[in-house]
C-alpha cells in the first residue's frame, strides 16, 4: 500500500474514531441547564436524555471504524457512506438542540423532575435553557465524523484489505488421501472429499 493512501486509511479511521469517541462522552454530560419558574432547582439534562439516539449513533461510528478497518473495498466505501450520513443526520439533530432549545429536548427530564406533562404545562414551568459546551463539542466531534467519512469515501479503494495475508489457496492433492490428511484439508477450508 502506498504511503498516501496508508495515511489516508489511518486518518480517516481516526477522524470516526475520535467523533464516536467524542459522542459516546457528551452522551453522559449536561447538555442544557432548564431554570425554573415554578422554584425548584435547575434542572440539569445530560445529552443522552436531550438527544436519545446520541448514544447509538456514537456507538454505530465507533463499530464503522473497526469494520472500515476489516472489509474489502465495496463494503467500506457502503460502510465510509454510513459514516457520512450518521455524521450529517447527528450534526441536524445537534445543531437543533442548539438553535432552537426545544421542549422535546427537556420535556422528559422536566416530566420526571415536576410530575407535569404537556406542552402548556411544562412551557410555563420553563423560565430559560441554557447550552452548556457540551453540545458544541459533539458538533465538532460530527463534523469530524463527515470530514472522516469523506475522506474514507474517496480514498477507499486504494486501502489494502487485512484479511489477505490470512487467505491459502487449496493445493489439489492426486492419489488416496489418508484421514489424517482429510482433517488438515477440512482445517484449510477445502472438502476432501471433492
Amino acid at each position: 500500500m502506498a504511503p498516501r493512501a496508508r495515511r489516508a486509511k489511518s486518518t480517516s479511521l481516526l477522524l470516526i474514531l475520535v467523533a464516536g469517541g467524542v459522542g459516546i462522552l457528551s452522551s453522559t454530560q449536561t447538555w442544557l441547564d432548564v431554570a425554573r419558574t415554578d422554584g425548584g432547582e435547575p434542572l440539569e439534562v445530560a445529552g443522552n436524555a436531550a438527544l436519545p439516539v446520541l448514544a447509538p449513533l456514537s456507538l454505530t461510528a465507533l463499530a464503522l471504524c473497526a469494520a472500515l478497518a476489516l472489509v474489502g473495498p465495496v463494503m467500506r466505501r457502503v460502510f465510509a457512506a454510513l459514516a457520512l450520513a450518521v455524521g450529517a443526520l447527528m450534526l441536524v439533530l445537534t445543531g437543533r438542540i442548539l438553535l432552537q432549545h426545544p421542549l422535546d429536548a427537556v420535556a422528559p427530564a422536566l416530566t420526571k423532575a415536576t410530575g407535569l406533562a404537556g406542552d402548556t404545562a411544562l412551557t410555563a414551568v420553563i423560565r430559560a435553557i441554557g447550552v452548556t459546551a457540551w453540545p458544541w463539542l459533539a458538533l465538532v466531534g460530527w463534523v469530524v465524523l463527515v470530514l472522516g467519512g469523506v475522506l474514507a469515501v474517496v480514498t477507499a479503494g486504494g486501502w489494502r484489505s487485512g484479511g489477505r495475508r490470512y487467505r491459502t489457496a487449496p493445493t489439489p492433492k492426486d492419489g488416496p488421501v489418508d484421514a489424517v490428511e482429510s482433517w488438515d484439508e477440512l482445517s484449510r477450508g477445502s472438502d476432501p472429499t471433492r
